[in-house]
């Protein structure tokens, strides 16, 4: 059982999100779950999103990102507004709040990046890469 891959990768993150916190931590911002980079990486990218939009680039359910962003809206990480082109629906933006941790974020993933390929080389760091890529759309269909 314990070198089934379920099992590993669970534990892959599981050790992935301990360094994300402890780091977020020692830039004093601890109240950042590792969480939230599924809403905050995507906003980083291109702030305002629809919820359809952000859940799709976090490869998310609908469901599951409105939680996600609720949570974040409650720490004051993300704000709704109207969307202009259609008030029926909302667009997610980042606060000043959010804002002021990208750069931190930004720090702290191409120092784990580097540990990773340090750890196992630039070969290999590509090939787990690809192979997680496909894994994140295991059993999806085409």
């Amino acid at each position: 059982m314990i070198d089934d891959i379920g099992f590993l990768l669970a534990k892959a993150t599981h050790r992935w999100n301990e360094l994300l916190a402890q780091r977020f931590a020692a830039t004093g911002h601890s109240e950042i779950r590792p969480s939230y980079g599924s809403v905050l990486v995507p906003l980083f990218e291109e702030d305002g999103l629809r919820m359809g939009e952000l859940a799709r680039r976090a490869r998310l359910s609908k469901q599951t990102m409105t939680e996600l962003v609720r949570r974040l809206e409650g720490e004051g990480l993300v704000e709704r507004r109207t969307d202009p082109d259609d008030g029926r629906a909302s667009l997610i933006f980042l606060t000043d709040r959010s804002r002021d941790f990208e750069p931190a974020a930004t720090v702290i993933l191409d120092e784990l990046d580097r540990l990773v390929r340090g750890q196992i080389g630039e070969e290999r760091t590509a090939e787990l890469k690809a192979s997680l890529t496909e894994l994140v759309d295991l059993g999806r269909g085409p």
